[in-house]
């Protein structure tokens, strides 16, 4: 889990209000020798296997140049796997990578859907200025985040409400549902491989090394970073050749 300093969430008349994200890897089989013994398979065959630990320096200097020339298949040939926390609006965003990702969402069909909601936190940039295309996030007034806290807050409790009672007369979980907002936390296991993640990172994080400029929203970024720290420690080669070239996925 890589949210151990992340606010605690608040509860008020039943209905929890978070401001964080979680993300946990729960399995992989991801590697820099997997992406060596990809690429060397073509001229070494079965002997490509342990060439890491043979020549590091020269492993070194493969990926990079694997990365840098955007040959990116070899990056295809691991697994991550992913728990991720988050308000339903987070996800709507992931849906739109489609190339190497798997998703399983928490089912509002199936199971009752729990009262925790999204609320941003003092540091949430509230206020968008300029045109579309050519815009900044400044920070808001204090008034502004107490507006956000109130009137977010209410509109949960009030949704919620509606939710319980629709329940409560017999209409169906999945008809039910229709009441809540895309504030509300699910949950969902998300599976990429490096090549896909790159690829999702260079979209939805902001970085100094990035050799093209992103704009992510805030909250689906702060997945990204929880993701990258966790993808970093399995494949660090893989990780700097990506920094060193742009953040550009090959």
């Amino acid at each position: 889990m890589t949210s151990a300093d992340d606010p605690q969430p608040s509860t008020s008349d039943d209905v929890t209000l978070r401001s964080d994200v979680t993300v946990e890897l729960v399995k992989s089989s991801a590697s820099d020798s997997d992406v060596l013994f990809a690429a060397r398979v073509s001229t070494l065959g079965e002997q490509s296997i342990g060439e890491l630990e043979k020549d590091p320096e020269r492993s070194k200097g493969l990926i990079n140049y694997l990365m840098r020339d955007r040959h990116g298949s070899p990056f295809e040939h691991n697994s991550l796997t992913f728990l991720i926390s988050a308000p339903i609006f987070v996800f709507r965003e992931f849906m739109r990578h489609r190339v190497g990702w798997s998703y399983n969402e928490e089912s509002g069909r199936y199971r009752e859907l729990q009262p925790v909601f999204y609320v941003p936190d003092a540091s949430r940039k509230l206020v968008q200025e300029g045109r579309p295309g050519k815009y900044v996030f400044v920070e808001g007034t204090e008034a502004q985040h107490a507006t956000v806290q109130h009137v977010l807050g209410d509109t949960y409790r009030q949704a919620y409400d509606a939710y319980q009672k629709l329940l409560a007369d017999g209409v169906a979980r999945e008809v039910a549902r229709a009441v809540l907002p895309v504030g509300l936390y699910s949950s969902m296991y998300a599976t990429c491989n490096a090549r896909s993640l790159m690829h999702f990172l260079g979209l939805r994080t902001q970085h100094e090394l990035a050799k093209v400029p992103s704009f992510p929203q805030r909250e689906i970024e702060m997945v990204g970073e929880r993701m990258e720290v966790e993808w970093a420690r399995l494949m660090p080669l893989t990780h700097a050749a990506f920094n060193a070239n742009g953040r550009v996925a090959p």
